[in-house]
């Protein structure tokens, strides 16, 4: 399990974290989710103990991750945004690393070598030097130093951006067979459709703190879709508002227009920010 409260950290006069709460429950996967500068890298940075908060706390597994570093980063496995492998090396010579740093030894850690390779589809690139690999095979590189050690905490910040489809689905896979052994996962992305396919909860940042949290679908629930509707007769398109599309759509249907193109726009990560931005105004000025 991983539980952070009241996280504080600045940088100057501008606050990263600002009283970042955040509990993942083991089996748990959470999308963590926000606008670029809303504290998801500052959290992640802080629970790896690459970042000392100014306040709060953050426990890994029952292990005080700020007062015993060493020891929690032996339970956390992560893959950061930027790609961080060093090219000379070989994929097993990272793992080999990455497995021992854990404290993995000898057969364990050779056999854990073996099925993450297998797992990310890296197998046959396993003696190659990283700095020969394409670019899905680096992004798998790195996602396998943080999975093979079965960590109790994995933290993927944006790790398929710029993948290919079949290292997209490896990884997520990979994520999901990790969630079932019991870790608890922290995934952030700009992606609602990969944070479906992963069944996560989501967790909302904003300007360093979590503003909301919950299943995907309830948080979404209430927000209108889109239905657009283009014509045979090239008259001007119909662009309509609504919180139930296939009611709208039978309607347009039933005037006996001849569609040409129909479209449903359900509502997405946008329309959940600006929801609770708009809730968080309206709150400020009632108050």
């Amino acid at each position: 399990m991983l539980i952070a409260t009241g996280l504080i950290k600045s940088y100057g006069g501008r606050r990263a974290l600002n009283g970042f709460d955040l509990t993942v429950r083991p089996g748990e996967i959470v999308g963590l989710v926000g606008h670029n500068g809303a504290g998801k890298t500052t959290f992640v940075e802080v629970v790896t103990g690459l970042v000392r908060p100014d306040a709060g706390q953050v426990t890994v597994a029952g292990v005080d991750a700020l007062r015993h570093r060493n020891a929690a980063r032996r339970l956390v496995g992560v893959a950061p945004q930027d790609q961080a492998l060093y090219l000379p090396a070989t994929v097993r010579e990272h793992l080999r690393l990455f497995g021992s740093l854990a404290g993995l030894r000898a057969r364990t850690l050779r056999a854990a070598i073996d099925a993450t390779a297998d797992e990310l589809q890296l197998t046959d690139v396993l003696e190659r030097p990283v700095g020969q690999l394409s670019g899905g095979q680096k992004r798998r590189t790195q996602a396998a130093c943080a999975l093979l050690p079965t960590p109790a905490v994995l933290l993927l910040d944006e790790p398929t951006v710029g993948a290919d489809p079949s290292t997209r689905h490896a990884l997520l896979a990979a994520v999901l067979a990790r969630a079932e052994a019991g870790a608890a996962v922290v995934y952030t992305t700009h992606y609602l459709p990969e944070l479906a396919e992963l069944d996560a909860t989501l967790a909302v940042a904003d300007a360093g703190r979590v503003i909301a949290r919950g299943r995907q679908a309830d948080l979404l629930a209430g927000l209108p879709s889109e239905v657009r509707v283009g014509f045979v007769d090239g008259g001007p398109p119909l662009h309509v508002t609504t919180f139930d599309p296939a009611a709208t759509l039978a309607g347009v249907l039933a005037t006996g227009c001849q569609p040409d193109s129909v479209d449903i726009r359900r509502p997405g990560l946008d329309d959940l920010y600006q929801s609770i931005e708009h809730a968080q105004e309206l709150t400020s000025d009632a108050a």
